[in-house]
């Protein structure tokens, strides 16, 4: 009996090792998730499960893979991209013994029994109440890393009050914004999300009064706005992220009288940079941009 019991006690130990943990997702499917995924799809979750050690087998695109998330191009190099919609046919492909979600939207109007088929799939915490760092723990829990994932925010943090004091002493009450522009067309981010929540909440800089407005109005992370609101725009500081180099919008006299243009504090960054993303990973990177930016 003794020895029953200890080969059941070693049988046990084993199945936690390699077997499966249940874990009730964001909206509460009762998941059997590998206690060690090898295999994990997680697109536009790329971010915190790179942060976290895990090299996901397929990456989010747009475009048949003519766009990708290109600041983790290092981190994912030799991953195959998979288009955002996430097609069964290509999550079967891929192989995954995990599915990661991002937003109940993904699976909803049966698509989750669809992917359920393929993999155990989980759906992470999404809604519009949700911080990043809440969205990147419950990922980290899901592949099993809540203690690198602490560590990783931990080291964050750090970084955060090391640049909030540099830019107090630096840039003492400056305000600024992020604007993107793509067809000849301006977007502000929401003060709630992406890059808002960096620059307001993390670094403490002042929010203008117009991304106030814009974001009290959003319904997404990028709203649209006309140049003639822009003009209104009362940064100290301007980060553009330019995916039109070439529009008419920058010869605009509007454009060219906005204060921040005039006195040159107007910072470009293309589509290859962090700046429309969130996770550890694209806000260290955005830290690292603002400090040399505005603190040189």
């Amino acid at each position: 009996m003794f020895m029953l019991a200890f080969l059941a006690g070693c049988s046990n130990t084993s199945s936690s090792n390699n077997g499966t943990r249940e874990l009730k997702d964001s909206m509460g499917h009762e998941v059997n998730v590998p206690t060690t995924p090898k295999r994990v799809v997680g697109s536009y979750l790329e971010d915190y499960l790179v942060s976290v050690g895990v090299k996901p087998v397929v990456q989010w695109s747009v475009k048949n893979g003519a766009s990708t998330q290109e600041y983790l191009k290092k981190d994912l190099k030799g991953v195959p991209t998979i288009d955002y919609a996430l097609p069964y046919e290509a999550v079967t492909k891929a192989k995954p013994d995990l599915i990661l979600m991002g937003t109940d939207s993904q699976v909803q109007n049966g698509k989750y029994k669809q992917y359920e088929k393929i993999a155990p799939t989980y759906v992470v915490k999404n809604d519009d109440k949700v911080g990043w760092r809440a969205q990147f723990l419950d990922v980290a829990k899901a592949v099993n890393k809540t203690a690198k994932a602490k560590q990783v925010l931990k080291k964050y943090d750090n970084k955060v009050t090391s640049a909030r004091s540099e830019l107090k002493q630096k840039a003492p009450n400056k305000s600024a914004a992020v604007i993107w522009v793509t067809n000849n067309q301006a977007f502000i981010v929401s003060d709630k999300s992406s890059s808002g929540t960096l620059l307001y909440d993390d670094l403490k800089l002042k929010e203008p009064s117009l991304v106030k407005e814009v974001s009290n109005k959003a319904t997404a992370d990028w709203s649209a706005v006309s140049l003639e609101k822009l003009a209104k725009l009362d940064a100290d500081y301007i980060f553009l992220v330019n995916s039109d180099k070439g529009a008419d919008m920058f010869n605009d006299p509007v454009w060219t009288n906005i204060s921040a243009v005039k006195d040159h504090h107007v910072y470009q960054y293309g589509n290859d940079s962090s700046w429309q993303y969130k996770g550890p990973i694209a806000y260290t990177q955005m830290i690292n941009n603002v400090l040399s930016d505005i603190t040189k």
